[in-house]
């Protein structure tokens, strides 16, 4: 470490003015100059950019500031935000999941079936609508960890997986006549006359768990020292691989909560659904000022950024915008937040 100069005993210093030059960071004045840290971009971006949309389409339409409307932009959400949390585990280790939207379309169609077809008993059909997802998370670790694969190829070779298996069990068929307790999560209630559903709540309440684990547990704690230093994490004693392996596993589980909003909001078992939901659930956790690189985010930028692409796309739709601009815009935004990623990272 340096060590700061001293002055003599006349107060001069180095130098052919006998002055010592200002610190870095101040100016000739003793003023400092103000740095923004990394950090501080990536926590205070997303919520920024949120307030900004909320401004511009308040601007736009007189119908997006009812309190209808916010319901409605949560509700579109649940299911995205519920995929996210599972992404972000992921990509605070440094790698990406590019299986979660068909591995929730398996799981859902795994868990209607098994109780319209074969009246499974609704409760144990989720279970195992769940166990499923969490299956397939199993897979992703087990292959990202025993075989050190890149998980963008391990994920991308189970997107196909998944989505397949979802065509061949469900032949393609939609199934409806679901059980009420399956749907019991998309009827709502009443908040000073705001309609709410309980499956808000229930993506809500996941999120605010996630957080408490992220940030007041140990587990959570390695999650982030995984993505920071694997190396410097296996030297502190750390089983790298079993907590690894882990967080792929818990992922699946979110997946599969996932797929019980998902059956919840629309009432029936999709074989279709889920195909571009991945791509959502990794632009909500960018925009949401999680790292691509692992190790710096938070769950709460992850609900902020799902909150943003709900926001942009329902200000849209009440503008009367075409839905291909919505997906044009989307990209836009996934774009600028990577950039805004990386000049975090160079400041930090």
């Amino acid at each position: 470490m340096t060590q700061p100069q001293t002055q003599t005993a006349a107060g001069g210093g180095t130098g052919s003015g006998g002055q010592s030059a200002p610190p870095a960071g101040e100016t000739g004045g003793g003023r400092t100059t103000p740095k923004v840290s990394g950090d501080r971009v990536a926590q205070l971006g997303p919520l920024i950019a949120l307030l900004l949309a909320c401004v511009f389409f308040t601007t736009q339409s007189e119908q997006f500031l009812e309190p209808g409307n916010f319901s409605l932009i949560i509700q579109q959400v649940m299911v995205i935000g519920t995929l996210a949390i599972g992404q972000t585990l992921i990509i605070l280790t440094a790698g990406i999941d590019l299986s979660c939207g068909t591995v929730m379309a398996l799981g859902s169609i795994v868990m209607t079936k098994l109780a319209v077809d074969s009246n499974v008993p609704p409760v144990i059909a989720i279970l195992l609508g769940i166990v499923t997802c969490a299956a397939i998370g199993f897979l992703n670790g087990g292959l990202v960890v025993g075989l050190s694969l890149p998980p963008f190829i391990v994920t991308l070779g189970t997107f196909s997986i998944a989505l397949a298996l979802t065509h061949i069990y469900s032949k393609d068929k939609t199934i409806s006549s679901l059980p009420s307790v399956m749907t019991k999560l998309g009827e709502t209630f009443k908040i000073g006359g705001t309609a709410v559903t309980y499956g808000s709540l229930v993506a809500l309440s996941l999120f605010a768990l996630t957080w408490f684990v992220l940030k007041q547990t140990t587990w959570g704690g390695r999650v982030y020292a995984l993505g920071d230093s694997p190396e410097a994490t296996r030297l502190m004693g750390i089983p790298v691989k079993r907590q690894l392996l882990m967080v792929y596993v818990v992922a699946g589980v979110i997946y599969g909560i996932a797929a019980l909003l998902l059956v919840a909001r629309t009432g029936v078992g999709d074989p279709n659904a889920g195909q571009t939901d991945n791509l959502d659930a990794i632009t909500a956790v960018v925009l949401g000022g999680t790292s691509l690189f692992g190790g710096r985010g938070t769950i709460i930028g992850t609900l902020i950024g799902a909150l943003i692409i709900g926001v942009v796309r329902n200000g849209l739709v009440l503008m009367g915008v075409a839905s291909i601009y919505q997906i044009l815009i989307t990209g836009i935004l996934v774009i600028v937040a990577v950039s805004v990623d990386q000049i975090a990272r160079k400041r930090g």
